[in-house]
């Protein structure tokens, strides 16, 4: 499956790029002007907001099982914060990563949530359009280990490289950590149509699913039952 991009060369005499999905590009070499387009591409940036255009939900977090050209991470969270007291704040927003030298998961940490407040305890949750690589779940256990008061549930549309030994091990580490991850259903694609997509002022559009979406959904379901047993 095509998915992520690792960060691209920013000098020329850099090696050739290769996608994170793990195919081999330096057939570009023969190409150079399109070898330049990826060399010179703008500076790392991760993208954030409330919600995000609807062609980008139609296309990157479709969950089809050969995604071919989804070259970027999305990644919706909600946050709820609770004190001692009961009493429970929550944010949202969602993430995207541009040309990354990091991926969308381990900017949330960075930016989204750079510290937790031992005094309260969070509950996050994540709607992604794909499963992190073996580096972010690298993370996301580092980070569940040392923030005892945070509760991670992640949600996803795709299954990452999921054929590569690395990337299974990877998700048993997630699981083990207590990281709760599952596969989105139609049902969790409507609700982050709902909350953060795009809507046209006063005309809130119904969510579409598209014709394969179950029959993806279990083929998913099954990969990843079939990893973490």
């Amino acid at each position: 499956m095509a998915q992520k991009e690792a960060a691209v060369p920013e000098a020329a005499e850099a090696p050739a790029p290769a996608s994170q999905n793990g195919e081999d590009l330096e057939h570009l070499e023969e190409d150079p002007e399109k070898l330049k387009e990826l060399i010179e591409l703008p500076p790392f940036e991760i993208v954030t907001g409330e919600r995000l255009p609807v062609h980008y939900f139609k296309f990157q977090f479709r969950n089809v099982e050969y995604s071919s050209g989804r070259n970027k991470t999305f990644l919706c969270y909600v946050v709820e914060m609770q004190g001692k007291g009961g009493q429970v704040q929550a944010s949202r927003g969602y993430l995207e990563d541009e040309h990354a030298t990091n991926h969308a998961e381990e900017a949330f940490f960075n930016t989204i949530l750079p510290t937790c407040d031992p005094a309260l305890r969070y509950n996050v949750t994540w709607y992604v359009s794909s499963s992190p690589c073996a580096a972010c779940a690298d993370r996301i256990v580092k980070t569940l280990g040392k923030t005892k008061n945070l509760r991670l549930l992640i949600l996803v549309g795709r299954l990452f490289m999921w054929e590569e030994p690395e990337v299974q091990a990877a998700l048993k580490k997630l699981k083990e950590a207590g990281c709760k991850l599952r596969i989105m259903k139609p049902q969790d694609f409507e609700y982050v149509w709902q909350n953060f997509v795009e809507q046209e002022e006063g005309d809130s559009k119904a969510f579409e699913p598209w014709e394969d979406i179950q029959e993806n959904f279990l083929y998913y379901e099954q990969k990843l039952a079939d990893i973490l047993q």
